[in-house]
């Protein structure tokens, strides 16, 4: 808390980093100058006292529905960072391995997968829940005794949560919740609702589960075969057993109730992962985290199979939901109707990143499989089409001009300025994606854990590795590309260049490996061979280029220069000869 170090960190991230930099709370502080900045470090300090937050409503995506968001001033924003920097890496190495929302090295992507390995085996019957306004229901009298703090740190926090909002003028206290907006609410979240998967894995030793030969499994079995996954306040339950998933959301509901919470009955239900007639609409599958997830029916050659080889007869395919490409294909309809009298370059130049972020989320899902991006590749095409038509009428001619040919698709949304290299709007097909390609995070990890090398493998990034190696690790998936064996935490790992400089390598990221020492010692003596095997080629090469400019026509009388000279010496005839 009293690190000089820390408090200029947590001041770079809220006034450079953050997006919200620009948004200032109720003292009106934003957008601050390098010297104001370095004022603020020296400022920051435990004083158990708050300001209030400033209300600003934002929309919720799809729905007339706002959201209330609580704006610290930049203050309070930069000490909760400070608070946070330090509590976090204690509250990390806790947490529950199935909790994946506002955690550091944790995503949706790995909350999706993790649903996906505990049903690619089996059908399940799925609890899918919300919680009815999290931030602004936790008690905070539960939430301070879980954080089990004492001092300062702990009026500081209370003050946070109790400070109070001003919403257009208007002052108002707060008794409960934590405002959505600040930098440490979302740990705070996480806080209380620790505990929660644990509460189920009890019930789950309880169950009564037999194994093929009728007898009793082991409590850890009992509880693989129970699965929580929360993302913040969005969470799923999944069991093979309709009774166990309703028992589990009566315990859910009760657990909740303690720390002032329940569930939003809207976004709850009770559903099948294959079979509609199970679920209680009539809908096999559920969405979660914009993915809907459900298994299809399918032959024997296209269904999954079990760790035994046996067919399931269904797939699980992850695919956006309907909500989510409605949401989308709305997006590309708005560019397009704004560029409605602009160049074509600058319709593609709005477009692409558009495209490009809405597809590279859906990357590691069966989008493409499922022929959800040929589909929004064809709404795009008649939204294009309707714009060319409305510039040049009805004539095909004329609206066939923002078509071109590029390598053999006829149909291509681009710039006939400089045709070597056209500007094209990507298409969303030709993004590569899969479900089994995403290799989801270790329940047990950490980025707090002091394990470099599996975090700068996944990341790409490390405080404590050095920036080469760490985009390396990733590159290479953390595994030595000499031996092929994953790189260890106590490993002496070393940059090589895959084709020595010696020879005309270059020292770029393209001809750069990481290598175990020993595996870069055995590289390098190969290399060595190789260089000297060159080294000699070169030396022969000039050497026949010596000999073919050599005068032979002297070498050839060297002999009779010889002879002569011995005829003139004073020897005797013997030592002539020899």
């Amino acid at each position: 808390m009293r690190s000089w170090s820390n408090k200029v960190l947590a001041v770079r991230r809220v006034t450079v980093e953050n997006q919200g930099k620009k948004t200032a709370g109720v003292d009106g502080v934003k957008s601050l100058s390098p010297e104001a900045r370095m004022e603020l470090v020296g400022e920051l300090k435990l004083t158990g006292k708050s300001k209030p937050t400033r209300r600003v409503w934002i929309p919720k995506p799809g729905r007339e529905e706002k959201r209330p968001l609580g704006i610290p001033t930049m203050y309070d924003r930069a000490l909760q960072a400070v608070v946070k920097a330090a509590l976090e890496p204690e509250w990390e190495a806790v947490f529950e391995p199935n909790s994946y929302g506002f955690r550091p090295g944790r995503s949706c992507h790995d909350a999706v997968k993790q649903i996906k390995l505990c049903i690619q085996n089996k059908a399940k019957y799925v609890l899918d829940a919300d919680i009815a306004r999290c931030f602004d229901r936790i008690n905070h009298e539960v939430l301070l005794q879980k954080l089990n703090i004492k001092g300062k740190v702990r009026q500081q926090i209370k003050a946070w949560l109790k400070s109070g909002v001003i919403d257009q003028g208007v002052f108002t206290a707060t008794s409960e919740g934590t405002p959505q907006g600040g930098v440490i609410s979302p740990l705070l979240a996480n806080i209380a609702l620790h505990g929660l998967e644990n509460a189920l894995n009890e019930y789950a030793t309880t169950l009564d589960a037999r194994d093929y030969r009728g007898r009793q499994v082991g409590g850890r079995d009992k509880i693989k075969s129970l699965s929580f996954i929360r993302y913040a306040d969005d969470f799923v339950v999944l069991h093979e057993k309709k009774a166990v998933v309703q028992r589990c959301r009566e315990i859910i509901s009760e657990w909740l109730s303690g720390i002032g919470l329940e569930l939003k009955p809207e976004k709850t239900r009770l559903t099948h992962t294959f079979n509609p007639e199970l679920s209680e609409d009539d809908k096999a599958g559920f969405d979660f985290l914009g993915h809907h997830i459900q298994q299809y029916s399918a032959g024997k050659y296209r269904s999954n199979k079990n760790t035994d080889g046996k067919i399931l007869g269904f797939n699980t395919l992850i695919i956006p939901s309907e909500k989510a490409s409605k949401a989308h294909i709305e997006e590309v309809g708005r560019i397009i109707t704004k560029h409605r009298s602009s160049p074509q370059s600058a319709l593609i130049k709005d477009l692409n990143p558009v495209i490009r972020g809405w597809t590279s989320f859906y990357s590691y899902s069966d989008a493409k499989t499922f022929g959800e991006l040929s589909k929004q590749d064809n709404l795009t095409y008649l939204k294009l089409r309707r714009w060319a038509q409305r510039r040049c009428g009805n004539s095909k001619d004329g609206s066939n001009k923002y078509w071109t040919t590029i390598d053999g698709d006829n149909w291509v949304f681009a710039t006939k300025v400089g045709k070597a290299n056209p500007f094209r709007l990507l298409k969303h097909k030709d993004i590569a994606c899969s479900s089994t390609d995403y290799v989801k995070v270790k329940g047990d990890k950490s980025p707090y854990d002091g394990d470099l090398v599996y975090w700068s493998s996944r990341l790409g990034t490390h405080p404590e590795m050095p920036n080469r190696k760490a985009k390396l690790l990733k590159r290479q998936k953390g595994k030595c590309s000499w031996c092929g064996l994953s790189f260890q935490d106590w490993d002496v790992l070393e940059v090589d260049h895959i084709i020595p400089r010696a020879i005309g390598g270059k020292d770029e990221y393209q001809n750069l490996q990481l290598l175990h020492r020993h595996c870069h010692d055995e590289k390098t003596a190969l290399d060595l061979k190789e260089i000297r095997r060159k080294d000699r080629s070169k030396f022969l090469e000039k050497l026949s280029h010596f000999w073919e400019k050599f005068d032979w026509e002297w070498v050839n009388d060297i002999p009779n220069f010889i002879g002569h000279a011995v005829r003139k010496s004073d020897l005797t005839d013997g030592q002539h000869a020899e």
